[in-house]
């Protein structure tokens, strides 16, 4: 595939529901999945709920904060790449306490670490959509977090 290739838009609820995420992102807001049953959230999405099985699932705003729990730096191009790399893409987990995987944006890589505090960013899909990433806080914010 060629590099120039613009970052793909995946659709809403194709294969399980995910409207409200893209609703949220439209919003500015990051929504995710919670267990109603246990207050704990998930993503990806599912249709029921990974710690009990049941339907009792629902769409919650999350706070945006979190800290990576795992990174790596892509230098290889590929789809929807071009222009973007190296790209820092990090497994971040968020205050809730779930993780999701997503991009870092607005800060280089050597300054991205395991640990590092981070905040939600909107890093927007070829159609604009915007899309979850994240980006390091300075040190002074990182601290007024925890």
């Amino acid at each position: 595939m060629a590099e120039t290739e613009a970052r793909p838009v995946p659709a809403a609820n194709r294969y399980v529901p995910s409207q409200p995420f893209w609703d949220g992102a439209r919003e500015g807001r990051l929504m995710l999945q919670m267990c109603l049953d246990t207050g704990r959230f998930q993503h990806p999405p599912h249709p029921l709920s990974v710690y009990t099985g049941s339907q009792n699932v629902a769409w919650r705003q999350v706070s945006g904060l979190g800290t990576i729990y795992a990174v790596t730096v892509v230098r290889v191009p590929g789809p929807g790449l071009a222009g973007r790399l190296p790209l820092t893409v990090a497994t971040v987990e968020l205050a809730e306490g779930v993780r999701l995987i997503a991009n870092i944006i607005d800060s280089p890589p050597e300054r991205v670490g395991i640990g590092a505090a981070v905040e939600l960013a909107w890093d927007p899909l070829a159609d604009g959509t915007p899309y979850p990433a994240f980006r390091t806080l300075a040190q002074g914010a990182a601290d007024a977090q925890d």
